[in-house]
């Protein structure tokens, strides 16, 4: 046995014992959850120096919340599927999933320029840049999950077209992992914009 044989993806494990890509993962969770603290604390600071109050919060960011809990869901459905050898739900539901990022991603565009006078006029002081910076480095990170969302989309439709190649893809352990993790990303982007619009809404009331 050739014991220098090349391990695969699925047989890489860090010094935990874990996957290496889920302990990337955890660790880029762990920074954002850092780096949105940050931002948060950093906009209290900044109400507390002047007498403004709360950022003005765009309506369209709060129905945006339940289109990303759709999103999620839809997401979290992929994966019930995939485990149960469903190939239409599987594909289905991954397509659900990205046709609703692809709705946030825009309602949040019209968010930022038609309520941008709102946003401005009553809120100079009181730390309106936050809501743009926290929101936009939220969208980005969307936007960063999205090429990997539409390789599973894709093979879902390319490479599951024959009974051998739905056996051998539902079958794959990488795959399933990955999938897991895309879906634990999914679902951390999506708790963390029900906390920022709480947030903001709290800071608004209070």
């Amino acid at each position: 046995m050739n014991k220098n044989r090349k391990k695969t993806p699925n047989q890489e494990r860090s010094a935990v014992g874990l996957p290496l890509e889920k302990v990337g993962l955890f660790l880029l969770l762990l920074s954002l959850s850092m780096l949105f603290l940050a931002f948060s604390i950093g906009y209290v600071f900044t109400r507390s120096q002047t007498s403004a109050t709360g950022v003005y919060l765009p309506p369209i960011f709060i129905l945006n919340s339940f289109i990303l809990l759709a999103s999620s869901w839809a997401m979290h459905q992929a994966n019930k599927a995939y485990k149960a050898d469903n190939t239409a739900g599987y594909q289905k539901a991954l397509t659900t999933t990205m046709l609703l990022t692809i709705v946030f991603m825009g309602a949040q565009v019209v968010g930022w320029f038609y309520f941008r006078t709102q946003l401005i006029g009553d809120n100079i002081g009181n730390g309106v840049h936050y809501l743009y910076a926290i929101s936009g480095l939220h969208f980005a990170h969307i936007a960063g999950g999205i090429p990997f969302l539409a390789i599973f989309l894709y093979n879902a439709y390319n490479k599951m077209r024959e009974p051998m190649t739905v056996l051998l893809y539902f079958a794959d352990p990488v795959k399933r992992m990955r999938l897991e993790l895309l879906t634990i990303y999914w679902h951390f982007l999506d708790g963390l914009w029900i906390f920022l619009v709480l947030f903001f809404l709290l800071n608004r009331l209070f």
